[in-house]
């Protein structure tokens, strides 16, 4: 719907004079959330709705709170060893679990459902990284481990919660713990006791061995001072909710596009040929086909297709519409990977050279060229 409007925006207004606005408008998104980022917060409603299970963690918290924890969580990963021990453990994953289980169901004509393999895989990969621990969950016999199936169904029923279109309906659930939101409660404390466990099981062993090397991201909160359980717990919830279900899928639609147009599948193929000859960080850097097809891929399935924010105070956008305080404006990737304005009339079709352009420096060689949508 947003597409038919002439400035990629419109207002919906229901009920009690609730309203919500909706924008594809690219100069509109990068107002909100480059040049007035301040005005747009995720607002009381988004933060009350999630709180329950993702308490003040980044993805819950707005101003300082969440200043602190960006400054925080963008020291630990723009270090050199957690760059190197994230490329460990994904290789890992990839060497003895991933690439076996593929192999072994091409071999045997078995059936796979990919995008569970591809979220078992992004949640050990998350796993390993945020707690050091490994929950095995991609394994042959495809196992239902308790704190993932914990975790997917803490993510299932809060996402039911938030878009519930009437809100008071899941608050007196709540209140009579009754339903959908007894069972939230259930896997929220069974999800948040387990992390915490983990928490103290990493602080005895920093005690214990205080010249151990922190490399997961737990453990690199804790040896910089950051004890308050609660607080690390909500980092380490937010990290694990991030890296779960943006990464499954956005491989997922990926692998998918490929099955669906081999030529691009044959160059990918070609540019890992000629760059690499392992899975090497550096390497990988420089193949810019890949990197083109990967924003191509989530040009059209973007992970996070649609997000939301509230308006401190009254705002009026670049494309001359009214915004009120208190207003909640979703603003829509998904429809963004959509405008013939910016993508051309081939909008639909699946072709990462739209990100690329001859190199001058070498014959038959490409140079990535990032599309900005905001001019």
């Amino acid at each position: 719907m947003v597409l038919c409007t002439p400035n990629l925006t419109f207002t919906l207004y229901r009920p009690f004079g609730y309203r919500q606005m909706f924008t594809a408008n690219a100069a509109n998104v990068q107002h909100m959330l480059k040049t007035h980022f301040s005005n747009y917060r995720k607002g009381d409603v988004f933060r009350k709705t999630l709180k329950d299970f993702l308490g003040d963690g980044i993805f819950n918290a707005d101003g300082d709170n969440w200043k602190f924890q960006r400054q925080v969580s963008s020291h630990e990963f723009n270090t050199r060893s957690l760059r190197n021990f994230v490329e460990t453990v994904v290789d890992s994953e990839l060497a003895d679990r991933l690439i076996p289980i593929l192999k072994n169901a091409a071999a045997n004509k078995i059936v796979l459902d990919f995008q569970d393999i591809l979220q078992r895989f992004a949640f050990d990969n998350v796993c390993k990284i945020a707690f050091g621990y490994d929950p095995a969950y991609l394994l042959p016999s495809l196992p239902q481990e308790r704190f993932a199936v914990a975790f997917g169904s803490a993510v299932t029923l809060i996402s039911e919660r938030f878009n519930s279109n009437i809100p008071f309906i899941w608050k007196i659930k709540r209140a009579l713990n009754v339903g959908s939101e007894k069972q939230l409660k259930i896997v929220v404390n069974e999800v948040r006791e387990f992390a915490k466990s983990i928490i103290k099981e990493k602080k005895h062993e920093l005690q214990e061995n205080t010249s151990k090397e922190s490399v997961d991201l737990l453990s690199r909160f804790l040896s910089s001072g950051h004890s308050d359980e609660d607080f690390v717990t909500d980092i380490v919830i937010s990290f694990i909710l991030a890296g779960r279900d943006t990464t499954s899928a956005a491989l997922t639609w990926f692998f998918w596009l490929l099955y669906n147009n081999p030529e691009v599948e044959i160059e990918i193929l070609k540019e890992i040929k000629e760059t690499s000859e392992g899975t090497v960080y550096e390497e990988v850097k420089d193949m810019v086909y890949i990197h083109a097809s990967l924003c191509e891929s989530m040009r059209l399935y973007p992970p996070v297709p649609v997000d939301t924010k509230s308006a401190v105070n009254h705002d009026v956008l670049p494309d001359g519409t009214v915004v009120k305080k208190g207003t909640r404006i979703s603003y829509h990737p998904y429809a963004m990977g959509r405008v013939v304005k910016v993508w051309g009339s081939d909008w639909k079709d699946f072709r990462p050279r739209r990100w690329l352009e001859a190199a001058e420096e070498a014959a038959g060689k490409w140079r990535f060229v990032g599309k900005d949508s905001f001019t």
